[in-house]
């Protein structure tokens, strides 16, 4: 029997997601793009909640295109808010473009995105041996310091815990539990 991580539980989306996606080390800008906002998008929900609408996401943010998305405007915004395939907080949908607008700027300032982010690891995953899910944390001293600067270059809505999320599904940090196939998989692709 193959042994996961609790938190996946049995959704198959859920474990589709956990078994392809979470923790693997992601250099792509557009797929690190899309996990900012969708990221963003979860905080005070459950993953499982965005990943149901990650397609809506995908259509209604232009397939997570950052320079389409930092083109939008009031009439985008009013169109977001409207579109029941994706969570319709205007906020959070405000903070979406903004972002997009300031991942343009960090991509023109240090050549791209996955620069930027993967500086704070120094370009390798940080390898945890987590024995059980009461171990993960929901933030750490790095994500804090991430969250600063990140605000600092005019990002929102990515906090600590936002901050950790973001760093658990692309890689940063391989927060597979030990006794999860996957945690040996992860890190040797690290």
């Amino acid at each position: 029997m193959i042994q996961r991580c609790p938190w996946c539980g049995q959704d198959p989306l859920y474990v589709a997601y956990h078994d392809t996606e979470w923790g693997v080390p992601l250099h792509d800008d557009r797929r690190l793009f899309e996990f900012l906002v969708l990221e963003s998008a979860q905080a005070g929900l459950s993953w499982l909640t965005i990943l149901r609408r990650r397609e809506g996401y995908r259509r209604a943010f232009r397939n997570f295109i950052p320079e389409i998305v930092a083109t939008f405007d009031d009439r985008d915004v009013a169109r977001l808010v409207a579109d029941s395939s994706i969570v319709r907080n205007r906020q959070k949908i405000t903070a979406a473009i903004g972002n997009a607008r300031a991942f343009l700027a960090t991509q023109e300032k240090y050549g791209s995105f996955d620069a930027y982010i993967w500086r704070f690891v120094a370009g390798r995953p940080i390898q945890n041996r987590w024995r059980s899910d009461d171990e993960l944390p929901a933030s750490t001293p790095l994500s804090e310091k991430i969250a600063k600067e990140l605000k600092r270059d005019g990002f929102s809505f990515m906090g600590p815990t936002t901050c950790y999320a973001h760093m658990q599904a692309t890689g940063m940090v391989n927060d597979h539990l030990v006794s999860c196939f996957r945690h040996r998989e992860v890190g040797a692709a690290s």
